[in-house]
């Protein structure tokens, strides 16, 4: 698995979720206990690496504002 993005925002998670969803592409939110938690720590949405690109192109033609990360 590969972290396509991370956000403090969890409406970000949300979004970013439903439109992957749409697509067919299944994502798994990490860090939620932890973020809940302490309140300051940001939330990660992975997919496999297989579909990483995928999702990358997706979120972002669909607008999704958040730290993209290079799935290192």
């Amino acid at each position: 698995m590969k972290e396509l993005l991370r956000t403090q925002d969890p409406t970000v998670i949300l979004y970013a979720k439903t439109v992957l969803d749409s697509v067919g592409i299944t994502s798994f939110e990490a860090d939620v206990n932890i973020s809940n938690l302490y309140g300051v720590l940001p939330r990660r949405l992975l997919v496999v690496d297989q579909e990483f690109d995928a999702a990358l192109d997706t979120l972002i033609s669909n607008g999704v504002d958040a730290d993209f990360s290079n799935g290192e």
